[in-house]
């Protein structure tokens, strides 16, 4: 089943080739965070598609853990309203974006966004409305590197059965 494949086959990705990532494509990663379970179905979210050279190096700058931004094609930041489960609803939307870019051949690196200290020089940077928190950015490219699978807890070691 091509989902299965996508949510075992993801990995992070810090390194780009430097192909661009089409405005369709991005579209339809979009698209696919749209449609995320939302609480209530308030859809709180906005996205901002980012493809400029310079801004992607100006994000780059903004954030140490994520300065392989600047090398991507592409970035999509993620926002959400300040409603009572934004970060839950940014965060599905987040990994729509992750599992389907992966689908479509993408490799990609989500980097955090909620209540870290450079939120606001990005939000500034993109023009963000003050009501809107930064819950994620998506760095996007495509890369030849193959990327090893890092150590994962076991099965048996994390499921439970009726109790802890």
């Amino acid at each position: 089943m091509e989902t299965i494949n996508a949510i075992k086959n993801r990995r992070s990705a810090r390194a780009f080739e430097t192909k661009p990532v089409s405005r369709a494509t991005l579209e339809e990663l979009i698209d696919c965070a749209r449609l995320a379970p939302t609480a209530r179905n308030v859809q709180p979210w906005e996205f901002i598609a980012i493809v400029e050279k310079g801004t992607l190096e100006k994000l780059g700058s903004l954030i140490e853990n994520g300065r392989f931004l600047a090398q991507s094609s592409a970035c999509i930041a993620i926002l959400c309203e300040d409603t009572k489960y934004y970060l839950e609803d940014g965060c599905a939307a987040t990994q729509n974006i992750l599992l389907a870019a992966t689908g479509l051949g993408i490799a990609s690196c989500w980097v955090a966004g909620d209540k870290k200290d450079y939120c606001e020089k990005v939000k500034g940077l993109l023009g963000v409305p003050q009501k809107f928190n930064l819950v994620s950015l998506i760095a996007l490219g495509y890369s030849d590197t193959k990327l090893s699978i890092p150590p994962k807890r076991t099965l048996k070691e994390v499921l439970h059965w009726e109790k802890f």
